[in-house]
């Protein structure tokens, strides 16, 4: 959000909370609507206040419409969450943050010791790209080991099959499996 946009905001905020406080003071009979009559009279009557009244809201409608009617997001953010753009001579390739996911799902599949994947792939402004793994892993499984493996496979099979560098590979190793035993049955 841009620095307009937070004070605008801010702005908009105060007053309307100012306009809340005000009515309900005036339904609960604390302050009396001759009061604040006689306030706008006197601000409309002063040629200096009523100036300074109508530029405040003349600035607010205009904002208010901006916020309305124009997007405050600008493309380059939205290129920042639909994916990454690749171009070459040949034309252009957006390869979507879910693609990246899948592919980091697939890699960790691949590998035994593994349960109840998940991964999110987060991009920065510059496009770098980080991959967050969610895991759980099965008994007896050298999680060091695995989470280094995982890193660097992940990072190997993204820059294969895109050309892209992954920034970081950040596991988090939700829980362990259960330790299933297998009954032989008596014969």
């Amino acid at each position: 959000m841009k620095i307009v946009e937070k004070i605008a905001l801010a702005l908009f905020s105060n007053i309307i909370l100012i306009i809340a406080i005000l009515l309900c003071l005036v339904i609960f009979g604390w302050l009396d609507l001759d009061v604040i009559h006689g306030m706008l009279e006197y601000g409309f009557a002063d040629s200096t206040i009523s100036s300074i009244i109508l530029g405040v809201c003349v600035v607010l409608i205009l904002l208010a419409i901006k916020c309305i009617f124009f997007d405050s997001s600008s493309k380059e953010e939205e290129k920042a969450r639909e994916g990454i753009m690749l171009e070459n001579d040949n034309g252009r390739l957006m390869v979507t943050k879910e693609t990246l996911e899948n592919l980091a799902n697939s890699v960790v599949k691949g590998f035994e010791n593994t349960e109840g994947i998940t991964s999110k792939v987060v991009l920065d402004k510059e496009n770098n790209v980080r991959v967050l793994v969610n895991l759980t892993v099965k008994p007896d499984t050298v999680i060091k080991e695995l989470s280094n493996n995982l890193q660097s496979r992940i990072k190997e099979t993204i820059k294969k099959s895109l050309d892209l560098d992954v920034k970081e590979v950040n596991i988090k190793v939700k829980n362990i499996a259960p330790k299933t035993e297998h009954v032989k049955k008596e014969e």
